[in-house]
């Protein structure tokens, strides 16, 4: 399976400055709206209306709001509470059999019930399907669905795996209609039924519009506008800044630099544009090839480490809309800790840098080759790895340059094991620290990196995967942290934030933007 969509990273508004910040947005649930529609501009596209297939970020905003998954994220929360169903839980002590019981009532967006046969019917067809830019690869631990009786859902596990819950609160647990979609294919005429909070009205190039599903029943409570209408700017910051200005859309989510902002403040008399900030688990790292003869040689993977000055590139390069990440859990989810700060410190060390490569035989300059992609990771991504290409040189250790490629090109290349350091980004499809490590360091980790450890294969992750206690598994996480930074398959390098720019009587925003990743249309409000 081509695992390209286990990287759906979303661009930052890179240069945002955080001066500019203003806590737009601070009234909560739609707080002095008057339920008109809003309208959000958005640089990310939608790749998929339907969710056996949508795999990256644009398309999961669509599947939060249009369909339900069993359980959700509540607002500013990480651990996923009932939805469509009415209780969920594990009913062995090995965390292999999962049993939800469903709401009374629920109903599809055309009206027809909703039952246990849809939830089974959603899972099997996403597995069946098992489509490359689609979600299946979440659930190799998933053996298969029963449904004892209408109301009842049952799920059996090849392994133990107490993150399942969240996985399946997660995009990936969107339930269809089985009267709807085709049990072996994709849907592929832009429409969406689905039972949560809003119907997707129409899809084109240009737009989506979303209207409140009047049948919906969960937990997301009133919806607090008359729709959304989601115009898609593909990537057109300067685009996305006009409509901004001209009043054609509510709120710009992402795209925008620092110096758009200032433009759209200086050209806004009565200061009715804000920006708001919100909490992130999106990270970026720089990941290096273990089979590379330059980058597979620990000591210059130690020296690189030794050299980078993470808070300059998030200055310089960002200004201030990220955080130097220095593990590969980040900061704000349960097992976090600061390996790379404990080994490597936070400040570029020329002398050791020197006596790693000497300690590898080295004696002269590197030279390094850093790979790059223009716009997946964000529009500052080539900028920032030729800022770590000066950092690197000016230690006088390495002769080091940067080379960008068009992204499908990249990641084949990748895959093919031409590039021995290379940039990649991630955003959670869920909250937890397994998000963090399974996928980067299990088995057939989507890194294409050529690392493996042992002890993090087969002890650290079956264990923490295995625990429903999450907060019993902080011993195993940091265990496994110190072993990643002490091995340098990867280099962790920011933390990223969470901004949308809103224009005037514009409500709620502050409940879109959390570590969940779910961008909550219907606590919107426009008054």
């Amino acid at each position: 399976m081509n695992m390209r969509n286990q990287w759906p990273v979303l661009p930052i508004m890179a240069g945002l400055a955080s001066g500019l910040l203003t806590g737009c947005g601070t009234q909560t649930g739609g707080s002095g709206g008057d339920g008109s529609a809003v309208v959000l501009g958005m640089s990310d596209d939608v790749l998929a209306t339907d969710p056996a297939s949508g795999y990256d970020p644009g398309s999961w905003m669509l599947f939060n709001n249009v369909f339900q998954s069993l359980l959700s994220f509540p607002k500013g929360g990480t651990e996923p509470e009932p939805d469509a169903a009415e209780k969920c839980s594990f009913t062995d002590t090995e965390t292999k059999v999962y049993r939800c019981t469903l709401k009374d009532g629920l109903k599809f967006s055309n009206g027809d019930p909703l039952t246990s046969k849809d939830v089974k019917f959603s899972f099997d067809r996403m597995l069946k399907i098992d489509d490359d830019s689609g979600p299946a690869i979440m659930f190799p631990m998933l053996d298969k669905v029963e449904t004892p009786d209408d109301s009842t859902v049952v799920f059996r596990l090849k392994v133990p795996d107490a993150t399942f819950p969240s996985k399946i609160a997660s995009g990936a647990g969107s339930i269809v209609d089985h009267d709807a979609y085709d049990a072996d294919g994709l849907r592929e005429d832009g429409g969406a039924v689905g039972s949560g909070p809003y119907e997707l009205e129409s899809f084109g190039d240009d737009e989506a519009v979303f209207t409140p599903n009047e049948h919906y029943k969960g937990s997301a409570g009133e919806v607090q506008n008359k729709g959304v209408t989601l115009k898609f700017f593909g990537g057109d910051q300067k685009a996305l800044k006009q409509a901004l200005l001209d009043n054609e859309v509510d709120i710009a989510y992402r795209g925008l630099t620092a110096a758009d902002i200032s433009d759209i403040e200086a050209s806004t008399d009565d200061s009715g544009v804000e920006v708001v900030e919100g909490s992130s688990a999106e990270v970026q790292h720089l990941v290096f090839n273990m089979d590379d003869p330059v980058a597979g040689k620990l000591g210059v993977r130690r020296a690189i480490a030794y050299l980078i000055d993470r808070e300059a590139l998030i200055k310089d390069v960002y200004q201030g809309t990220a955080d130097p990440l220095y593990s590969i859990i980040p900061a704000g989810v349960a097992g976090h800790n600061t390996a790379y700060f404990d080994r490597y410190g936070a400040r570029p060390s020329q002398a050791k840098a020197a006596a790693a490569l000497e300690d590898e035989g080295i004696t002269g300059k590197v030279d390094l080759t850093l790979w790059s992609t223009p716009t997946r990771y964000g529009p500052a991504t080539d900028q920032e790895l030729k800022a770590i290409a000066d950092q690197l040189n000016d230690s006088g250790l390495f002769d080091a340059k940067v080379e960008s490629v068009a992204f499908g090109q990249y990641e084949k290349d990748i895959a093919d094991g031409k590039y021995g350091v290379y940039v990649k980004g991630w955003v959670p499809d869920f909250p937890d620290a397994d998000n963090f490590t399974a996928p980067f360091f299990g088995k057939g980790n989507v890194l294409d990196n050529n690392y493996a450890n042992s002890k993090i294969t087969g002890t650290l992750i079956p264990r923490t995967a295995a625990r429903s206690d999450r907060s019993a598994t902080d011993a195993d996480y940091a265990a496994l942290q110190d072993v990643v930074a002490r091995d340098l398959p990867l280099l962790p390098i920011w933390q990223a934030k969470q901004y949308a720019v809103v224009g005037e009587n514009v409500y709620g925003l502050e409940n879109c933007l959390d570590a969940s990743t779910v961008f909550r249309f219907w606590e919107l409000s426009k008054g």
